[in-house]
Formats: C-alpha cells, sequence, structure tokens
C-alpha cells in the first residue's frame, strides 16, 4: 500500500511551502487509497515549541486534512541509539573530534584552492591511542556517517533523472557532540521503521536524498522509497519563501480571512499545467496526477489566490458561514453582500453599514440637491427589493438628476462607500429609520 508522510519541525508557524507539501502528500495518498502520517520531526529542542506543535495541528485541520496515523521523533530515542550502534559495528558511522572552529579553517581552505569544502575524513586515520588522548582531553566527539563511493542514483517522480555523485558531499554528521541525533539520520530511520513508500518534498532536500538513500541502503535491505521533488514556490519578487515571513503564513491568512478552501485549491494546482479552479479536497484527490508538476519554479501569486477566494466566497451558502459572521446576520444579509466581498473578514464592514452607523460623508451641493429629494420621496414601509426601482424614478423627477450624478450620492449618502452591493438588495435591511437619518444629516 502507498504511504506517505508529512514531517515539519515544530520549529515555527506552518506558511503556503509547507501547506503545499503536506497537501500534495495527502493527496497523493487519498489518490492512491493510501495512507497518509504525520510525523513530527521535533528532535530540534532549542527551537522547537509547544504552541508551534499546536500551530501544526491547528493549520492542518483548517485546510481540512486529515491524517491516518502520527509520530514524534522525541519518542523514539532509543531506536535512534540502536540503529547508531548497529551503523557503529559496521564500520559507517566513526567520531570526530574537530571542533567547528576547526571544521571552519579547513573549509575556508578547501574554498581557497577553489576545490568543493568536502569534509577530508581525517577523523578515520585517528589511532586507538589518538583518540582515547582526545577523550581523555575533555573533548567528546560527533559521528560521521561514511558515505560509499561513486553516487546515488534515483529517478525522480517530478524532476526526472538525478545523481548525485558522493565526492561532492561532506559524511553527513548523524549525532552531534550532545548524543542527539540529526533530520538526516532520524528521518531516515523513521522512514524505513514505518515503510514509506514515497517521499514527497521540497526541491531543497535533492542532496539530502542521495545522502539518504546511501544511509537508507546501510540500515536495511528493504525496496528503497520512491522520490518526488517539488520545485521550491517564489514570492512575488522571485525569492525563496520563509517560514517566518508572516504575509504568507496560514495563521496571517486565515486572520485576513483566506477560505481554507482557497488555499487547497490554489496550491494543489500551483506548478502544474491545470488552472487553479475552486474545486474540494475529494475533487482534488480524484484528479490529482504527481505527474502535473512541472520542474520550473514557480510563483505564489496573492491576487491570483485572491480572485479564487472570491470565486469560492460567492458560492457559499449561509450555512457555511453564519458561525464566522458578525452576530446577529442574517441569511438575507449574507446573500446581498457576498458577491462583493473578497474576503469573509469585509462582511463586517457590511454589517456595520446595515445595522450601525457610518460617518456622515462629503457630499457637494449638487449631490445634495439628490439627497434632499430622496428625503421628501422616500417611500413607506414595507420594503422588498422592488422597492428602490420606482424610488430612484421619483428622486429623478424631482431633482433632475440621472446617470452617475443621480445614483452616486445616493450609494454614498446611505451606505458611506463608493461601490458595494446592489442598492436594491440593501436598502430593505437598512429600513426606512435608518435610510430617513442618513438623509436627514445631510440636508441642511
Amino acid at each position: 500500500m502507498v504511504k506517505v508522510r508529512f514531517a515539519p519541525s515544530p520549529t515555527g508557524y506552518l506558511h503556503v511551502g509547507n501547506a503545499r507539501a503536506a497537501l500534495v502528500n495527502f493527496l497523493f495518498a487519498r489518490s492512491q487509497g493510501g495512507h497518509f502520517l504525520l510525523r513530527l520531526d521535533d528532535t530540534d529542542t532549542e527551537r522547537g515549541r509547544p504552541e508551534y506543535e499546536q500551530g501544526i495541528y491547528d493549520d492542518l485541520h483548517w485546510l481540512g486534512l486529515t491524517w491516518d496515523s502520527t509520530d514524534k521523533q522525541s519518542l523514539r530515542s532509543a531506536r535512534y541509539s540502536q540503529a547508531a550502534e548497529a551503523l557503529k559495528a559496521a564500520g559507517r558511522l566513526y567520531p570526530c573530534f574537530e571542533n567547528e572552529d576547526e571544521l571552519a579553517a579547513k573549509r575556508a581552505a578547501l574554498i581557497k584552492r577553489k576545490l568543493p569544502p568536502v569534509y577530508d575524513r581525517a577523523s578515520l586515520s585517528l589511532t586507538p591511542a589518538q583518540r582515547a588522548a582526545a577523550e581523555a582531553a575533555g573533548k567528546r566527539p560527533h559521528w560521521r556517517f561514511k558515505l560509499s563511493d561513486g553516487a546515488a542514483s534515483w529517478q525522480d517522480l517530478v524532476l526526472g533523472s538525478r545523481t548525485v555523485k558522493f565526492a561532492t558531499v561532506s559524511d553527513p554528521v548523524l549525532i552531534r557532540a550532545d548524543d542527539s541525533p540529526l533530520y538526516t539520520f532520524t528521518s531516515v530511520v523513521d522512514d524505513v521503521d514505518h515503510e514509506i513508500t514515497h517521499i514527497i518534498r521540497g526541491e531543497d532536500h535533492v542532496t539530502n536524498t542521495a545522502v539518504q538513500i546511501d544511509l537508507f541502503q546501510a540500515i536495511t535491505s528493504a525496496p528503497l522509497p520512491r522520490f518526488a521533488h517539488l520545485p521550491l514556490i517564489s514570492d512575488g519578487d522571485g525569492g525563496k519563501l520563509s517560514k517566518r515571513l508572516g504575509s504568507v503564513s496560514l495563521r496571517a491568512m486565515r486572520k485576513d480571512g483566506i477560505e481554507a478552501a482557497s488555499i487547497t485549491a490554489y496550491l494543489a494546482r500551483l506548478g502544474t499545467n491545470k488552472d487553479p479552479a475552486p474545486l474540494s479536497l475529494d475533487e482534488l484527490a480524484a484528479a490529482f496526477n504527481i505527474n502535473d508538476f512541472g520542474r520550473s519554479s514557480p510563483r505564489f501569486d496573492p491576487k491570483q489566490l485572491l480572485a479564487l477566494n472570491r470565486k469560492i466566497l460567492h458560492g457559499m451558502d449561509f450555512a457555511q458561514v453564519r458561525d464566522r459572521l458578525p452576530e446577529g446576520a442574517t441569511e438575507e444579509f449574507w446573500l446581498a453582500v457576498r458577491g462583493n466581498l473578497d474576503m469573509l473578514t469585509e462582511a463586517r464592514l457590511w454589517w456595520e453599514v446595515v445595522s450601525g452607523d457610518i460617518a456622515p460623508p462629503d457630499v457637494t451641493a449638487e449631490e445634495t440637491a439628490v439627497i434632499a429629494a430622496a428625503l421628501k420621496t422616500l417611500p413607506p414601509e414595507p420594503w422588498d427589493q422592488a422597492t428602490w426601482k420606482p424610488w430612484v424614478a421619483e428622486i429623478a423627477a424631482a431633482s433632475g438628476a440621472k446617470g452617475r450624478a443621480l445614483y452616486h450620492p445616493l450609494r454614498l449618502a446611505l451606505t458611506g462607500e463608493e461601490q458595494g452591493p446592489e442598492m436594491a438588495v440593501l436598502l430593505p435591511l437598512l429600513g426606512h429609520n435608518r435610510v430617513a437619518e442618513r438623509l436627514s444629516r445631510l440636508v441642511v
């Protein structure tokens, strides 16, 4: 059975790049009738925070992404120790005693000679006596994985044929000097134990993949997972999106009023040969194909996302938004304003317009004459959507105004806004008393 995983680190709040990785894994699993694992890569105890962990759960729930199982790396330390001991016994994990300054000096010397800054494996030549002397001096080793000769090659489901030569890569550190394991190591052990069949992640992990293939084969004889590396999303200026860039964090977009369905519909097809469309998760899964993704970096376009959000909002019925509208908002109100909203948060403005108060707008003498005619011809209630047209005809006859000179001062006087929902629909929501009061205060 197909089994994939989304493995975020709780070191910050999720941004759209994270959401895309989670979504693509989710849709791939659902399209294949497979298993979606949520795994927290929480070994970074210095930067990890409980609120970030909770934020991951909250954001994924908000997007509508459900998972079939969960795990946390912080619960698996014994397993990592076991795997490390097996690699040590096989001669693939070796101790290194250089400190960060010494390693930096080595890298600088290689770069000066225009050579790749690859670790020289000096620690492999230490004699038992030299190692004992280093430990007696209080040095604690970090542990590196000895890469194989040659290269790692794979057929990437997005990027095509890929090869990384190990001569261009340093033996990776798997265990820090404080005995804490690093991502490269824990991720492979987890993927082996969880029997992950497909690893779908960002293109920035391509070199990691080469190293992890070698490590995977050192740990188990099981078949390798298939790999798919998605080109990274860029921002409007072509730069890499950042987890700390609040303008594209899921929390910020949710607060701004962007619909979760808009984000999933947009990200599911970002970078593919299909245009974004207002589709549900089930519809997206039914049409999902990993081969649709291209090899170039797609740009995150807020305008395109907003246009999609608008389409989705305009099709939502009252039951879908009732709990998120201002208190007292009715279905009649929602149907009146939804066609003019870019984001749901804008509904609050229109609720204030129809049920609260507005600041008196500045009007010209000509506009005041139209408003005076409107007050003089104001019809009695009851009102409905058919009230507006004959009333405006009376105002036109009384004032001689027409076109924009007629409609603009009326909209401005009654709503305080230059544009918005149809006045015929808003008028019954405003009611006779409120309309009369707003007109009266502009006629002096």
